[in-house]
Order: C-alpha cells, then sequence, then structure tokens
C-alpha cells in the first residue's frame, strides 16, 4: 500500500485558500492515503469560541469536505485530515476519512491540549478502526499521542496503521511515536504542520518533524522541522499482523489486564 503525508503551513482563517493549496500539491499523487495535518484548513491558535465558530464548518454542508471528496475521487486515494467541525451549538476539533465517495468517517479529539480546552468541546467518538482497502485504520488527533492508551485500544481493536493529524508545539511526540508503533505492532503517519502563528494571544512555532513509522519502531520516512513536502512509501501491512515477539511471546495474548485496572487520580493531581 501507499501511504503518506501532506506537511505545508496552513494560513490561518482562510479554509478555501488553503484547501485550494491542497487541491494543487496533491494533484496527480499516486497513493492509497494520504494525512493531512490537524485543523488543516482553518489554522490553530483561535482567539476564543467566537472565532472559531465563525470559521468551523458543518460537515453535511462544508466546501472543504465537498473540495476534498471531489479530490479524493479524482486522484483515486483516500485522506485523513484535520477539522475544524461545527454540529449545532458544539464545535469539535476533529479528523475526517474522506475517499472517492465521500466522507466515510470522523474521530473528535478526545484529549484537548492547553487552550483547545477554552473552546473546543470535549470529543465523544469511540476509538474504532475503519477498513480500508483490506486495511484496518485508526486515527487520533495530536495530543492523543501522550496516552498510551489511545494507540493501544485502536490497536487492541484491530488497528494496523494509525494516522494522526497533528499540530505539534512540543518536542516529544515524534518520538514517543516510535515506542507507539514499537509496543502495538503497528505503522503510523504523523503528519504535522510547519511555520508559525501570530495571534492575539501569542505565538506558536510548530515543530514539523513529520513522519511514517513501522511496527518495529522503525522511521520508514521524515520531514525536517520547515519543509512543505508531500512524502509517499510504500508499506507492507502484513508486518503489522505479526505480533510474535519471540516464539513464546505474543504481544496481545501475553498481556494481564487484570493486573493493569487503576482509574484513580494521585493525591494533589485531581
Amino acid at each position: 500500500m501507499k501511504v503518506g503525508y501532506y506537511q505545508y503551513a496552513p494560513e490561518f482563517g482562510t479554509p478555501g485558500r488553503n484547501l485550494e493549496k491542497v487541491e494543487n500539491c496533491l494533484a496527480g499523487v499516486d497513493a492509497d492515503i494520504i494525512v493531512l495535518p490537524e485543523l488543516a484548513f482553518t489554522g490553530y491558535f483561535f482567539e476564543d469560541r467566537d472565532e472559531l465558530q465563525e470559521l468551523a464548518e458543518d460537515v453535511s454542508e462544508s466546501p472543504t469536505v465537498n473540495g476534498l471528496s471531489r479530490l479524493c475521487k479524482n486522484g483515486n486515494f483516500y485522506l485523513v485530515t484535520g477539522f475544524a467541525e461545527r454540529c449545532k451549538e458544539k464545535v469539535y476539533n476533529a479528523a475526517l476519512v474522506i475517499g472517492p465517495s465521500g466522507l466515510l468517517y470522523r474521530y473528535r479529539k478526545i484529549h484537548l491540549f492547553n487552550t483547545e480546552k477554552e473552546y473546543f468541546d470535549s470529543g465523544d467518538t469511540p476509538l474504532e478502526p475503519i477498513e480500508i482497502k483490506g486495511v484496518k485504520l485508526g486515527v487520533m488527533i495530536c495530543f492523543d499521542w501522550i496516552f498510551p492508551e489511545t494507540a493501544r485500544t485502536l490497536a487492541l481493536r484491530g488497528a494496523e496503521l494509525i494516522c494522526h493529524p497533528s499540530n505539534l508545539v512540543l518536542a516529544y511526540c515524534q518520538k514517543a511515536m516510535l515506542t507507539r508503533c514499537l509496543e502495538n505492532c503497528v505503522y503510523s503517519i504523523t503528519a504535522n504542520r510547519t511555520g508559525k502563528e501570530t495571534r492575539p494571544r501569542g505565538e506558536l512555532l510548530f515543530t514539523g518533524g513529520s513522519q511514517i513509522v513501522g511496527p518495529k519502531g522503525e522511521v520508514v520516512a521524515g520531514s525536517d522541522s520547515e519543509e512543505e513536502a508531500v512524502v509517499i512509501r510504500d508499506i507492507d501491512l502484513s508486518e503489522a499482523r505479526k505480533k510474535l515477539i519471540t516464539e513464546n511471546n505474543d504481544l496481545f495474548a501475553d498481556r494481564r489486564p487484570e493486573f493493569y485496572a487503576y482509574n484513580e487520580c494521585p493525591s494533589g493531581n485531581d
């Protein structure tokens, strides 16, 4: 399967212009699945909820979704993209899976980062893989990486490839995703954005470093912190179905979940 990402710097507040950029850069690309960054069309650093609501779109009447659906149909590929989703009175930091037939799946971010808590509603969709071209694909968004339960839950439910739209500003995620892949024997695609946003609340510098990681924790392909690039690689998804660590150790069968359950916060960290 040919998979990859498009690392770029969306322009804040101009979804139409960002859509045109994506359409131009992905026209003619030979791929099966391409991942775009988190909030790939609106930008990230919102001033407040009112500004977010103005830019967010309802998927049922979204020019962005319609444009991406046409792009996927013309290119015969699938996209996983970050998206500011308006649903009645709520607004979610979402990721959409779009293919030649249109919107197939949406995931709403369950672990909100920093100021996201001020203007996004908490995600309410379960961590369930979707099957595309015979491959079970899981979706998580940016800060979900720091909670190992996210990738583990997707993997336990059959995900072989985890798509990870991101707007990373911390320096740890890229290395951590090597471990997430190793501990679950899955592939992952982290599509991070690059550039910076200077907004009324301050400035954010995004770390780039988008990457495709294999089930042994190996970097299959990666970008630097600043380049804008479409990167596509062939991967062998059968490698993500081999859960034996040794001939006597199965990654999932050897788990002892009866010893893992603990839901209380340590004292002082409520």
